[in-house]
């Protein structure tokens, strides 16, 4: 699995990385455990699931996390995740 993970502001790449998990793991821990590693690089807090990310992610293999799923203030206006290949 490849998970491409984008921190955009105005329509602008700030930052971006790549995550490739090819273990035995469930998607569901292999998404989690990718962006745990991506905040950790990015320096950032973990963000909170919300249930349009939930649902957004289980339709479209992608989820932005704004403003609303961090506690502390981002200086971007999102955190994007998205699925580009799967096992």
């Amino acid at each position: 699995m490849r998970i491409w993970f984008k921190i955009m502001k105005e329509n602008r790449l700030l930052k971006d990385m790549t995550i490739t998990d090819d273990s035995d793991e469930t998607r569901t821990h292999k998404v989690f455990g990718a962006l745990e590693r991506a905040c950790y690089e990015f320096d950032l807090e973990k963000p909170v699931w919300l249930d349009a990310n939930i649902s957004e992610f289980q339709r479209h293999a992608k989820a932005r996390f704004t403003q609303d799923s961090f506690i502390e203030q981002i200086p971007f206006d999102f955190l994007e995740i998205h699925v580009i290949e799967e096992d």
